[in-house]
This record gives structure tokens, C-alpha cells and sequence, in this order.
């Protein structure tokens, strides 16, 4: 329960899904989740460095730690199912256009 804790406050996932491949420092961060004010990401960002999935390297900034990529190895399901989800919603969406 402490994970889906973790994992379901405002900009979490967002913030691993963008440090998933490479590091970032603070400002690189804000600017790839676009709209999270600082003082919430800066939270985030501790939250998620306390329980042990990011870490933070000067001068490249925060990264993955393999405890992150693995959860995000354990998500990769989630997204697939994400991923044929918004494709369907798509052609559904079409086909609704096209009908009417």
C-alpha cells in the first residue's frame, strides 16, 4: 500500500517515466513534465530519493536507481495496456466522427 501511496500522488510517475532513460538536473525535470510547480516537484523528487527509486549525481542530476528501473520494468505492462487503449479510443473516436 505504501507504493500505490507513493506512486499515486500528483506528478510521481510522471517524474520516473521521464528520468526512465536518462538523468536530468531540476530545471530539465520541470521542463519535461511541464505545469508541475516547483515546490511539488521538488517533493516528488525527495519522496521518490527517501523510498529509494531515484538518486541524485552532480552535475548530471536526478537518475533511476535499479531499485527505479526495475520499477519501471514492473510498469511496462501498464504501458503496453495504455498504449492499445489510446489506439482503440482512436479508431473508436474516428469511426464516431465518420458516422455522424
Amino acid at each position: 500500500m505504501a507504493l500505490l501511496d507513493l506512486l499515486g500522488r500528483r506528478w510521481a510517475l510522471r517524474v520516473i517515466w521521464e528520468l526512465r532513460e536518462r538523468p536530468a538536473t531540476f530545471r530539465e525535470v520541470r521542463e519535461r513534465c511541464g505545469g508541475v510547480s516547483p515546490a511539488v516537484l521538488n517533493d516528488r523528487l525527495r519522496e521518490l530519493r527517501e523510498a529509494g527509486v531515484l538518486e541524485h549525481d552532480d552535475p548530471e542530476g536526478y537518475r533511476c536507481t535499479a531499485h527505479g528501473l526495475a520499477l519501471v520494468q514492473a510498469l511496462a505492462p501498464l504501458d503496453a495496456w495504455a498504449k492499445a487503449w489510446a489506439k482503440r479510443a482512436a479508431r473508436e473516436s474516428r469511426s464516431t466522427s465518420d458516422a455522424g
